[in-house]
């Protein structure tokens, strides 16, 4: 990062949010993402999870600010000393997953996901789901209201409230954890390497219809879904040394 960085600024549509992207872009102008050298997200954990999305292909360095009613990718707001901040900051390196899903009408989607890939039955009937690793069947009938894939940035996230394990940044490993498994009922999930490949196969589409999720994107009616990390694609997130996301997630694990 330069002495002066060039910073590409992003709010939500929030109140807060907006007020503060004009004081900072005031104070430090504003830049067109592909010509900065750091990305600034104004808002919570869903709007940075947003900027990941539209911008993390550019390769930048992205550090929040928490204006929004969660901040756990976030840094704590305030409108100076902002340079200073960014300079001391500690850097994050996040793979996200790759999802591919197939629908019954024979349409392939493709999304990445940050945080998890969730799949979640549609109506009253529970998902009946079977569940590969690398090719081998594991799991013929998982009956649940779903199931997850998390990265370990993620595993704090809807994981954590599945209860799922949190897993430490640097593993390389990724959480698969049902969601109120019905049957096996005392399957708790695997924790597995992240170079993993997962294959969930919607056994019963017509009668239980089930979506996918890779984060906010949703597909519908998915007859089969197979999830891996991402081999060319990272991020990195910026943290205030105090507050790191490493401190945090261990904080989570010790917290009432």
């Amino acid at each position: 990062m330069t002495e002066s960085p060039r910073i590409a600024f992003f709010a939500s549509p929030a109140e807060d949010a907006a007020h503060a992207l004009d004081e900072l872009v005031a104070i430090h102008g504003q830049h067109d993402p592909a010509s900065a050298d750091v990305l600034v997200a104004l808002g919570g954990d869903g709007f940075m999870l947003q900027t990941l999305h539209r911008h993390g292909a550019l390769g930048k360095p992205v550090y929040g600010m928490k204006l929004g009613s969660v901040g756990f990718l976030m840094n704590h707001h305030r409108s100076d000393g902002l340079l200073e901040r960014l300079h001391a900051a500690e850097p994050a390196v996040l793979r996200p997953l790759e999802m591919v899903a197939v629908t019954e009408s024979g349409a392939t989607v493709g999304s990445l996901a940050y945080n998890e890939v969730s799949l979640l039955r549609q109506t009253r009937q529970a998902a009946h789901l079977s569940i590969e690793l690398n090719g081998q069947v594991r799991l013929d009938e998982l009956i649940s209201d779903g199931v997850l894939v998390a990265t370990a940035a993620g595993s704090t996230a809807y994981n954590f409230s599945a209860h799922g394990p949190i897993l430490p940044l640097g593993t390389n490993v990724i959480a698969l954890t049902p969601i109120a498994a019905f049957r096996p009922r005392r399957w708790r999930g695997a924790v597995l390497k992240a170079d993993t490949e997962v294959r969930f196969r919607v056994l019963d589409p017509y009668k239980r219809p089930v979506s996918a999720t890779a984060d906010s994107h949703e597909v519908r009616d998915v007859v089969e879904v197979t999830i891996r990390e991402s081999q060319d694609r990272t991020v990195t997130l910026l943290f205030d040394p105090e507050h790191n996301l490493e401190e945090r997630m261990l904080a989570e694990q010790f917290s009432s």
